[in-house]
């Protein structure tokens, strides 16, 4: 009996827990963003997804902000990380509208679509 109880408890606990909804989603763990000199940001993204191989990885990622949540830019993974989980890529010189202060990334699969463990980073003041 115990033991159904330590179960249940256990089971209730993981939907409180943080984390995309699929293991065959693509979750982003961080980002850091930065002001570049020119009046554009720079976004270091942390994704975890279990890449299989060319049928099925992680294929980009996209940072989008502003009032209609539009894509403000695109970083493609031209290749599966299958070795290399969870794993960290650049964007540099993305354009955001001014007025903007926060932005999130999410990333997508090339089977599943966009996974639902998005990330939400406030920008650094402009250069």
């Amino acid at each position: 009996m115990r033991s159904h109880v330590m179960l249940a408890a256990l089971a209730a606990l993981s939907l409180l827990l943080p984390g995309p909804l699929s293991a065959d989603e693509p979750a982003v763990l961080d980002v850091t963003a930065f002001a570049n000199p020119d009046g554009t940001y720079g976004f270091n993204v942390t994704v975890t997804h279990r890449d299989e191989g060319w049928s099925h990885y992680a294929d980009k990622w996209e940072v989008i902000g502003g009032s209609d949540n539009r894509v403000l830019g695109t970083r493609t993974l031209y290749h599966p990380h299958v070795d290399e989980q969870p794993f960290t890529r650049t964007l540099s010189h993305v354009e955001v509208p001014i007025g903007v202060t926060q932005v999130t990334v999410r990333a997508y699969c090339n089977t599943t679509g966009v996974g639902a463990r998005t990330f939400t980073v406030t920008l650094p003041p402009r250069k």
